[in-house]
């Protein structure tokens, strides 16, 4: 079945609210988004336009990570629960990396860096001409680094999907020539691409992999690959391990979020 540019756009929305949700809290940007409502705003309605059976009122803690109106309180509370959960001290709560989850589920040693399933995530961000963000020293099989690959892929399947409606109208003797509307999606859509090229530590910068390159043969196909051998292995159950043992609401409130839509 086709997917129109749209589905892949919101996609695309729904991968960089997660990649931000998961990250590190280093500045203020998902505190005030929480503070300000926007971050229940833009879950709602990219979910609704996903078809997802997910509301931001109805999430586990919502009630509670609303009580907290002040960006300042919330990164206060922010910080300490990420460090816990993702990073910790041996140990994380619920480590936010694929090779970690999949080494406990083969009953082996976890290894950042160094495990088959870490080192396939940077081979096939390769593929994609993208290498580790600049100025980041850590495993790319990271959970918000892996829904930034997706997100890269939605917006490149989007532009394909645009192009292909072009030729399509061509075809049926139209001037391919776009709405005014779907001008600006495409520049916004274009804009977005950028700013994964202008991050990119890559040998070859500005060096953008045609789309019949990409693994698979399409973002769409790349897309699907990386959904099955990668995220649907093992983000449904990171996110209700960090569902059940976040003590902070928003995360579990973003971790049945996440769930909806990996599953």
């Amino acid at each position: 079945m086709t997917v129109s540019a749209d589905v892949w756009q919101a996609r695309a929305a729904m991968c960089e609210l997660l990649a931000l949700s998961f990250r590190y809290p280093e500045d203020k940007v998902l505190a005030e988004a929480i503070a300000s409502g926007e971050w229940d705003e833009a879950a709602d309605e990219i979910a609704g336009a996903l078809g997802l059976d997910w509301s931001a009122d109805a999430a586990p803690g919502a009630a509670e990570a609303s009580a907290l109106p002040d960006p300042a309180d919330i990164q206060h509370e922010l910080r300490p629960e990420a460090t816990r959960l993702f990073v910790g001290a041996p140990e994380a709560a619920c480590s936010p990396y694929e090779g970690v989850w999949r080494a406990h589920a083969e009953g082996v040693q976890p290894l950042l860096f160094v495990n088959p399933h870490s080192m396939a995530v940077e081979r096939f961000c390769k593929a994609c001409g993208l290498g580790r963000p600049e100025g980041t020293n850590e495993p790319l099989d990271a959970v918000w680094t892996e829904l930034e690959l997706l997100e890269y892929l939605a917006l490149r399947a989007a532009a394909d999907a645009m192009d292909a409606a072009a030729e399509d109208d061509l075809a049926a003797g139209g001037d391919g020539a776009p709405t005014e509307e779907q001008a600006e999606q495409y520049k916004e859509i274009g804009d977005e691409i950028d700013e994964f090229d202008a991050e990119d530590d890559g040998p070859e910068p500005g060096d953008v992999v045609a789309s019949a390159d990409l693994p698979g043969g399409s973002p769409e196909a790349a897309w699907d690959e990386f959904m099955a051998d990668h995220a649907k292995v093992w983000m449904p159950q990171f996110a209700e391990a960090c569902e059940a043992d976040s003590r902070v609401p928003f995360y579990k409130q973003a971790a049945s979020l996440l769930a909806a839509f990996i599953k």
